[in-house]
């Protein structure tokens, strides 16, 4: 009785805070210096002053950075039950997370996190009933656990491991090579390696990809151009690495290769853009043997899933914007001679292999459903799924008997079965161990209508009883870009909002892949405008509908999510009271100066390509977009090391919003430092930033806690 009158006590102590009794005393934003600088585009001058923001690397931005966190944590520090906050959405992440196991030689391996472990710890163990021992500990490769692991790949027999780190999130990895039996080094680490897998061949060497890193300017924010694929041969510098594909011959290319399992041909994609590749492919059975091409274009997708023999098996779009998979025999391998396997349906599909079977992955409304195949094409069984939503994995050796995967949606959270592939039963084999009860909450599907008339799915997530009453805080979140999927997927960060009355909202947005390369072309260049407008009519239906209102509806989107939300500030500020733009695409007539930028022309278009394209990314673009008025609530968010999207996005975009800002919500940027694009940051950084964001959300909508 005591404990339980202490606890309502300090519910109503914290509850009562409220707006009219605190005002949060803000610091000026930084005065942020302006450049003479001006573009001109077909004969249109763009000014530019915050251009010397783009110079992370200088003392000035440094500084600049240093305020500009100085005034958000000045602010977030004085939100009264941000520490609470804290210590609920800590307490929720403390349980065991586990991956699903894979195996390697005669080791079974597995992924697993005690709760508040900085990254997560690779274990192996001798079989189903062997005694886990830690294999590879990323929470010991630097001090403050921002080092990460970033993928591992072992040779066919298990012997031996190559691994990728990433320091302070950063794309550009660290390759090093251990013995896997006693996990001693092997040879010198390889440096400088970026967008890369790590393809064994034998026991001798790998092939890798990489870019030569930029020698002026930063080297986080720097161009790269020239892709290469090289072969790394154990025990030899990597200096002598032989180039086997890619270079200055062939531009702006994104190089990838792997090996089909029983290492007899490699597999290389080359591809200008996220949307599109050329297919080649090269026999190592047969020395001296030529690359040879498949296909000679970019306008489809392909990948080799597997072979038997010289016959191929390829997942393809090619006249099947829904994707089909084909068979070929490696000796003629060309278009003309390809042969249906698994024709193209309604529904999107993705595909893996193992056991000797085909698992064809459809999209059914952005769900999972999962059909078991034989390799002469004939359907043996559709796998019987817990519920509606996500199912991800199955992918297995080919001599296995069982494999793996793993289950969630909004309100189920991730569990791994284990499916016995001869007969088609499911067991559990790790339940979240997360403190969440799904029978309190419910997640359905709607279909409403965008401004063209385009029917939109959206996935509402909410406890159990709530009231549409328009007062429910909602978080709105979506991408809608690069052919990306948005699947249901359980988030512990969001049961601090569910738990609270209120609502999670995600829509599928043209331009993502939910319906098949189709769905993605109506969100591309100049129909990047049908993103936003699903959007918009997203955040219309949820108030026409009374699940919240513009006071309480808050809306979020990250990289190309980023830019959604960015463009909503500037064209529907009056829809929402919170936004949350996430290292986000920003400056759309300079984003592919930087990086790898270049390769999202596919999506966007560029301000070169002609004056048409350049006056429709002119309008959109967030950075340039902004004119003086009233803005919602925002936080931006950014990362030091991003070097994916540059921070100089979210800071030029920052800097303009401050000063073009004509009401009294605040407009910050959250910098977080020793991080990227999002990838591999610690464990204490993500809690770090879910609290700002659910603190800033719900004092900025008046919700009392």
């Amino acid at each position: 009785m005591k404990k339980t009158f202490c606890l309502l006590a300090l519910a109503v102590l914290f509850c009562s805070y409220t707006h009219a009794q605190m005002t949060i005393k803000t610091l000026p934003y930084p005065k942020t210096k302006k450049v003479d600088v001006v573009d001109t585009y077909f004969g249109t001058q763009v000014p530019d002053p915050y251009r010397w923001l783009e110079h992370d690397h200088a003392d000035d931005t440094k500084a600049w950075v240093q305020d500009e966190n100085k005034v958000t944590f000045n602010y977030l520090d004085q939100i009264p039950y941000r520490a609470e906050i804290h210590k609920r959405l800590e307490f929720l992440w403390n349980y065991e997370k586990y991956s699903a196991p894979f195996k390697e030689g005669k080791y079974i391996y597995f992924y697993k996190n005690d709760g508040l472990q900085s990254q997560n710890v690779l274990y192996r163990q001798l079989g189903d009933n062997g005694v886990p021992e830690v294999f590879l500990d990323p929470n010991k490769f630097s001090a403050d656990g921002t080092t990460s692991l970033q993928g591992i790949d072992f040779s066919k027999n298990g012997d031996l491991a190559a691994y990728q780190i990433s320091e302070g999130g950063s794309d550009w990895r660290k390759v090093i090579v251990i013995n896997a039996e006693d996990k001693s080094v092997v040879g010198d680490t390889l440096k400088d390696v970026k967008f890369s897998g790590l393809a064994w061949h034998g026991t001798d060497g790998f092939y890798y990809s990489s870019y030569d890193k930029p020698t002026e300017g930063s080297q986080l924010s720097g161009m790269t151009q020239f892709h290469k694929l090289y072969y790394h041969k154990l025990g030899t510098p990597q200096s002598t690495d032989k180039l086997i594909f890619g270079g200055d011959k062939t531009p702006r290319r994104y190089i990838g290769a792997y090996l089909t399992e029983d290492e007899r041909f490699l597999v290389i994609t080359a591809a200008t853009s996220t949307t599109g590749n050329e297919l080649y492919i090269q026999d190592l059975s047969k020395p001296g043997s030529q690359i040879i091409n498949i296909v000679n274009n970019f306008d489809n997708q392909h990948s080799v899933l597997d072979n038997v023999g010289s016959k191929l098996y390829i997942l393809t779009n090619i006249y099947s914007p829904n994707f089909k998979i084909i068979t070929v025999d490696a000796a003629e391998p060309g278009i003309t001679h390809w042969k249906n396997l698994i024709p193209e349906t309604k529904n999107v599909l993705s595909a893996t292999t193992g056991g000797g079977k085909i698992f064809a992955e459809y999209l059914q409304d952005a769900t999972s459903l999962i059909q078991q195949y034989n390799m002469d094409g004939k359907l043996e069984r559709t796998i019987q799924l817990p519920s509606i939503g996500s199912a991800s994995g199955f992918g297995t050796k080919k001599e296995e008997k069982v494999t793996y995967y793993t289950f969630t949606n909004y309100i189920y959270p991730p569990t791994i079965f284990k499916l016995d592939i001869e007969t088609g039963n499911s067991v559990v084999y790790k339940k979240s161990g997360v403190k969440f009860d799904p029978e309190q909450y419910e997640s359905k599907q709607v279909f409403y209508t965008s401004k063209d008339k385009t029917k939109i799915p959206m996935i509402i997530t909410y406890k159990k009883g709530t009231v549409l009453n328009g007062q429910n805080p909602t978080l709105l979140y979506a991408y809608g870009g690069f052919g990306i999927s948005l699947t249901p997927a359980f988030s512990t960060s969001n049961i601090i909002l569910l738990e609270h009355g209120g609502i999670y909202a995600v829509p599928n947005l043209r331009g993502g892949g939910e319906y098949g390369e189709t769905w993605h072309r109506k969100g591309i260049k100049l129909k990047k405008q049908n993103v936003f407008d699903d959007f918009i009519a997203a955040a219309e239906y949820l108030i026409k509908n009374k699940y919240t209102s513009k006071d309480y509806l808050a809306v979020s989107g990250g990289s190309n999510g980023g830019l959604l939300i960015g463009a909503m500030l500037t064209q529907r500020p009056d829809l929402f009271k919170v936004a949350f733009p996430a290292v986000g695409v920003l400056d759309m007539l300079r984003y592919n100066k930087f990086t790898a930028g270049a390769g999202w022309s596919y999506d966007y278009g560029t301000a070169e390509d002609s004056e048409q394209m350049f006056k429709y990314l002119y309008n959109y673009s967030p950075y340039h977009a902004l004119k003086p008025g009233v803005y919602p609530a925002t936080m931006i968010t950014t990362a030091d090391h991003d070097d994916r999207v540059v921070p100089a996005h979210s800071f030029k975009f920052a800097a303009r919003l401050q000063e073009y800002q004509q009401g009294t919500a605040p407009t910050l940027i959250r910098i977080e430092t020793n991080a990227g694009h999002g990838a591999g940051q610690s464990t204490a950084q993500l809690i770090n930033g879910q609290v700002d964001k659910w603190a800033f959300m719900f004092w900025n909508m008046g919700v009392k806690w």
